[in-house]
């Protein structure tokens, strides 16, 4: 409200609102922008859940008031329907409740609802296609197909995009009394169902909405198929029509026969479910235990829910994506909620006071590593704890909503939970649906059954005294097996290439001995059929054509070649790649709550093995490109040096700066606003000689993070920062230090303010100063995904996943991707590696101390200080 509204969108680091087209395009994800105060919305019932009933009748009031759905913006159908349509829907729910009460919203007349109802007419139009599977994207003002609609084009849609709509849809059909809602959500998800491989009983990820074809033919629990399986159980639930059970049960028979590895889920294809199609799992698939609570298998649920906790105290929070052995695939977390749902709901059927302590992690690491000054900032990397200018709406509407539940008793309840279920967005649909306004026919009269022998069927609404006597040890001794498993599964470190290349017939040449220079090299690879072709990023790609090759012999030659070729390539990548770093703004007013995602390098300090990292104040060198002697050497020492990328290499600016006495340094793009937003991670080489002389720690930011510690010394002079391989929690960063003298000339400027602030008080001051310093603050890190970028100065830069003399190659005039498209492999485990690392205490000396030479009373700076340790020991006591 104070820093967005009305926009869709907080923006926690820059502390604004995020509005569609004002900000760069973000892709897919903008298409749940549409310009209708998003986030007010999704967070109504929120409101009342936490007992905020004051703030709800005055948010309800703003949305009738100044929200406007008749906008020319093309949208998500699947996110208008479960964030607006839902959240109008949940809004409209417990507003009833309250008036019911007597004590609020006396006034209320189902605007809400009336505002549902006019969504709904605006999204119905992307359902007129053949099959009833609706259209993914709808312009609110121009509909689907039309001139001016700019959408209608598309050909496929997600299963949970076209199957998430049944639980809102009925529930306007329902509470209007217009039947034509339910009638085009059950069309789709009788589509769906009709559709599924008969086989195997499962369904795609992706379908075509005119023929019904599946696209995408791999099937999970994850992103893409995850709510259409939820609402098929909970359709049953709220609406009371056993098709959908008896549907739920099929496809569960099939996810428990196929994908259930446990405590694994792993995607399988289709049409041969015994393959499975791929190695990772992405955390959308941690909603899922929560559903098999609801339908009464507990066990499963339990095994996956503790795999997944370990994976989130190895990285703080639970990564986009995870490999099978637990190693980060995807680095991203957008403070998704579906971890805490299935906590919560672990927690209501064992009673358990284990979910509790989770609970109480997930709460330690938002307010530690998440929360900034003007809210909660996404993680763009795990690894580094490097943040996002981003808060989505779910935060507020499920996140907060599951984890006051889970902590709440009945007594701090207004109304009675039990009445209600449960929509994907965590929006409350009371019960009492299922026998109002009944214009469907619930018989399904198109498909049969197979019948089905699980007796967990029979438990599919759980009694909690029969299947598990709300007994704590039941779920302790399902977990016990599996507390080390992500430990244990640490991979070891196995060469394919070697035991490629150490059986089997040899060619000629050897594909480790190539050398792209050699003439005599290039004449084999000729008589091999294989040809060499430079591209223009300094990599040469290699493409075979046996009709080329001289005999057949050398073409079975050229095909061992590039077979090697392609796992020395691969081997190549996971042994260069080294994992991103982060710098980290510790002074004044920043306190580590800025976190910049730092390419590593090659040379110097390894900061993976030395947990404390480098701190220092920052100095900008002379001549700032650093490659000549340094001629403010006074200024240097005993610092970290800022410089620019340009010149010559940067073993060579590491080695001058190194010589001035420096104890660490960053060198800044020079490419204007390159961002890591937008480039991939880059790492920098040496100079092709010994660099072991080069002790002191090197890391590369691009020129929008750089920017942000150079604005940083313009406005507050003496910048201080921690060079590290992840970021440090606050109070490991300042356990055991002196509180600064820069603290002290602030506090100097300040004397003549009140000295007896509140605590409050004095956190509101530190986080809007922290804000006011942070205006620009949306550099963050981006997962690598492979790409590389072209080098254009004399400098060894080199992508994170590549080489710069990488090779990629092609056979039988198809790419065969080498180096670029892999995903970035996890450093390997290591013990306590999701715990911060304590720096040693360290006292500094009196001679080091620039102190001010202002006059004031020693009594009036102790009060100070400890005003500003109050309010740092606020930020650390916050709660939730």
């Amino acid at each position: 409200q104070e820093h967005a509204y009305p926009a869709d969108e907080l923006m926690p680091l820059t502390c604004r609102g995020r509005v569609r087209g004002q900000e760069p395009s973000r892709g897919d994800v903008d298409d749940a922008l549409g310009k209708f105060s998003l986030t007010l919305i999704d967070t109504l019932d929120t409101l009342v859940v936490l007992n905020k009933t004051k703030e709800f009748e005055e948010a309800v009031k703003k949305v009738i008031k100044d929200v406007n759905l008749d906008n020319d913006i093309v949208v998500s159908v699947f996110e208008t329907n479960i964030r607006v349509l839902g959240g109008l829907l949940g809004g409209h729910s417990v507003a009833i409740m309250l008036k019911e009460k007597g004590e609020y919203m006396q006034w209320y007349n189902g605007e809400l609802l009336h505002m549902a109802k006019e969504l709904g007419y605006k999204l119905l139009p992307a359902f007129n296609t053949t099959s009833g599977l609706p259209y993914p994207r709808v312009n609110l003002k121009f509909g689907v197909r039309h001139p001016e609609a700019r959408t209608g084009t598309e050909t496929d849609t997600c299963t949970a995009c076209a199957g998430t709509l049944i639980l809102e849809f009925a529930a306007l059909s329902r509470f209007t009394g217009t039947s034509i809602f339910e009638e085009y959500a059950r069309k789709a998800l009788d589509f769906i169902w009709e559709k599924r491989q008969r086989s195997s009983n499962l369904v795609g990820v992706t379908i075509n909405i005119h023929t019904g074809d599946w696209v995408r033919k791999d099937s999970g629990v994850g992103a893409g198929i995850d709510s259409y399986y939820e609402y098929l159980l909970k359709a049953y639930v709220l609406l009371g029509d056993d098709s959908f059970l008896e549907r739920f049960n099929t496809h569960y028979d099939a996810i428990m026969r196929y994908i259930s590895q446990p405590p694994l889920l792993l995607d399988v294809h289709i049409h041969k479910p015994m393959l499975n199609a791929r190695t990772w799992m992405d955390s959308l698939l941690a909603f899922f235990p929560g559903l098999q609570v609801l339908k009464g298998d507990i066990r499963p649920a339990i095994e996956t829910h503790e795999m997944l906790y370990q994976v989130i105290k190895k990285h703080n929070f639970l990564p986009e994506a995870f490999t099978t052995d637990f190693r980060v695939h995807w680095a991203q977390h957008p403070l998704r909620p579906e971890f805490a749902e299935s906590t919560y709901f672990l927690y209501k059927a064992t009673g358990d006071p284990y979910y509790l302590e989770v609970g109480k992690t997930l709460i330690e690491n938002l307010n530690k590593y998440a929360r900034v000054p003007c809210g909660f900032a996404a993680m763009k990397d795990v690894r580094t704890g490097s943040h996002e200018d981003r808060m989505d709406s779910f935060f507020l509407a499920e996140m907060f909503k599951y984890l006051y539940l889970l902590f709440a008793d009945k007594e701090d309840m207004i109304f009675d939970i039990e009445d209600y279920i449960f929509t994907t967005e965590a929006h409350l649909l009371p019960l009492w649906l299922s026998t109002t306004n009944q214009t469907i026919s619930k018989k399904n009269t198109t498909t049969e059954y197979t019948e089905l022998d699980d007796s967990n069927f029979d438990w599919t609404c759980p009694n909690t005294q029969i299947l598990f006597p709300n007994d704590p040890m039941f779920a302790q001794s399902i977990r016990e097996p599996l507390k080390n498993v992500v430990d244990k599964s640490c991979p070891r470190g196995i060469s394919r290439a070697e035991e490629s290349l150490g059986s089997g017939p040899k060619p000629p040449l050897r594909a480790r001995d190539f050398m792209a220079s050699n003439p005599e090299h290039l004449e084999i690879l000729k008589k091999m059929g294989v040809s060499l072709i430079h591209l223009k990023d300094g990599r040469v790609q290699l493409v075979q054509h046996a009709v080329q090759a001289a005999s057949s012999l050398d073409a079975e030659d050229g095909l061992r070649f590039m077979q090697e070729m392609i796992e020395l390539s691969s081997q190549q990548q996971k042994e260069q790649q080294l994992p991103p770093r982060a710098v980290q703004i510790v002074s004044h007013p920043f306190f580590g709550r800025v976190v910049l995602t730092a390419g590593p390098a090659q040379f110097g300090m390894d900061l993976s093995k030395h947990k404390a990292g480098t701190r220092g104040f920052v100095a900008t060198i002379k001549p700032y490109n650093g490659c000549s002697e340094i001629t403010n050497p006074e200024a240097v020492k005993e610092k970290i040096a800022l410089m620019q990328r340009g010149q010559c290499m940067f073993a060579e600016k590491a080695r001058n700066i190194q010589k001035a006495g420096a104890i660490g340094g960053i060198v800044i793009d020079d490419n204007e606003g390159s961002s890591s937003d937008t480039a991939p991670l880059f790492q920098m080489a040496g100079d092709g000689k010994n660099t072991d002389d080069i002790t002191i720690p090197m890391l590369f930011l691009f020129n929008k993070e750089g920017n942000i510690i150079l604005d940083a010394i313009r406005e507050y002079e003496a910048v201080e920062v921690l060079l590290s391989d992840k970021a440090k929690d606050r109070a490991t960063i300042f356990k055991g230090k002196m509180i600064p003298n820069y603290i002290i000339d602030r506090n100097l400027e300040m004397e003549n303010m009140d000295q007896k602030l509140s605590e409050n008080d004095s956190h509101k001051q530190n986080s809007e100063e922290a804000a006011a310093a942070s205006q620009d603050v949306g550099a963050v890190s981006e997962e690598p995904e492979g790409e590389n970028s072209d080098v254009t100065d004399a400098e060894s830069l080199s992508p994170a996943h590549t080489d710069s003399d990488s090779i990629s190659i092609s056979n039988q005039d198809s790419y065969v991707p080498g180096t670029d498209g892999a995903s970035a492999p996890e450093p390997a485990c290591t013990q306590g590696d999701n715990q911060p690392q304590e720096q040693k205490t360290e006292t500094e000396s009196n001679s080091k101390v620039n102190w001010d030479n202002k006059v004031q009373p020693m009594e009036s700076i102790l009060a100070d200080w400890n005003e500003d340790i109050e309010a740092f020991e606020m930020m650390e006591k916050d709660e939730l």
